[in-house]
């Protein structure tokens, strides 16, 4: 099969990979939207690999024995897995497993994960059906586009009445600004790019701030009336914008994290979670049990689709590597068959 790797400091081509066989109920999935996420970091370093991607949508082409599924399902690819038997992945917040062990021909199943390829593994019960109106792309933002946001949404109980402060509008926070204005919030945008700027704006948020330090942080407090925020989402990754977060949350409100960040952030226990009651959140995906919601969502929001700003085919992966450094995109989709 082929498959998409990073070969060299931003260069990246299609190489040949050995075909995957489906075992116990590991499931063979042909992969037909590959959306694109943080593996622009790898072309940018050079580190050579061809397990790239995380996300899928795709259609069931083989199966080791009868189980949830059938030939010619479409389903989505969830992220990673976990080991289907601890408390956390029967309660479907599989993420957080801490005992994913390698099962089966253990190789195949590391290999089989990478989704800039034509072909994957998955656990069965890792592969939600798609709804028949809903097509493969669409289907796909079910993983990081609009997953990741949802997920911390539910946490943070973000509703109609709720302000909301997305910290970074790369596709995590364009996704972010979907799914806020589908539940009614107000949205409010700190994004330093002018091409994501005016697509969050046309996304639904209400106002689209750059990140001025505390200049930023005055207009945020201007606009709710010097209260702060109900809720505040980090999408950026960036210590700046975290804090911008805290600071900006109003007293008893929840900061949510989603944009990966291994720096030290600096919280202060007591003004900013003991006096001012703030409740902090770490969230990388939503529970599975939630997955008919967030497709009402993907169904039923106007702006969703506009989500998705550019195609390609995987054996132009150099291009979409190009499109995805030079931040001008929402979400890309690979299409791995041309």
């Amino acid at each position: 099969m082929k498959q998409a790797a990073i070969t060299g400091e931003k260069k990246a081509a299609l190489v040949d990979g050995a075909m995957l066989e489906p075992f116990d109920d590991w499931v063979l999935v042909k992969v037909h939207a590959a959306p694109m996420c943080t593996e622009y970091k790898r072309f940018l370093s050079g580190e050579p690999t061809d397990q790239l991607g995380h996300e899928a949508a795709g259609e069931v082409v083989g199966l080791a024995q009868p189980g949830r599924l059938r030939l010619g399902d479409r389903v989505v690819a969830m992220p990673l897995h976990g080991c289907g038997c601890c408390a956390l992945c029967i309660a479907g917040d599989y993420i957080h497993c801490g005992n994913v062990i390698t099962v089966g021909p253990g190789a195949q199943v590391v290999k089989g994960q990478a989704t800039y390829a034509q072909y994957i593994l998955k656990p069965d019960w890792l592969l939600p059906k798609i709804p028949d109106d809903v097509s493969y792309e669409m289907g796909a933002l079910a993983c990081c586009g609009l997953g990741a946001s949802f997920g911390a949404m539910q946490l943070m109980e973000v509703d109609s009445f709720t302000t909301l402060l997305v910290t970074g509008a790369g596709p995590v926070g364009l996704g972010a600004v979907v799914n806020a204005r589908y539940r009614g919030a107000r949205v409010i945008v700190v994004e330093s790019v002018p091409y994501r700027m005016a697509l969050a704006q046309e996304l639904g948020a209400e106002v689209v701030l750059p990140p001025e330090g505390a200049e930023t942080l005055a207009r945020i407090m201007a606009l709710t009336g010097g209260r702060g925020v109900d809720c505040a989402l980090d999408c950026s990754g960036t210590v700046g914008a975290q804090r911008l977060c805290i600071d900006a949350a109003r007293r008893k409100g929840k900061v949510a994290f989603v944009g990966e960040c291994m720096d030290d952030l600096p919280v202060k226990v007591s003004p900013d979670m003991i006096r001012k009651g703030l409740t902090l959140i770490g969230s990388w995906h939503y529970n599975l049990g939630d997955f008919e919601q967030l497709m009402q969502v993907i169904r039923h929001s106007p702006q969703a689709g506009k989500l998705i700003t550019h195609r390609f085919a995987m054996s132009d992966i150099q291009g979409a590597f190009e499109c995805s450094i030079s931040r001008q995109s929402g979400k890309i989709i690979l299409n791995p068959w041309s």
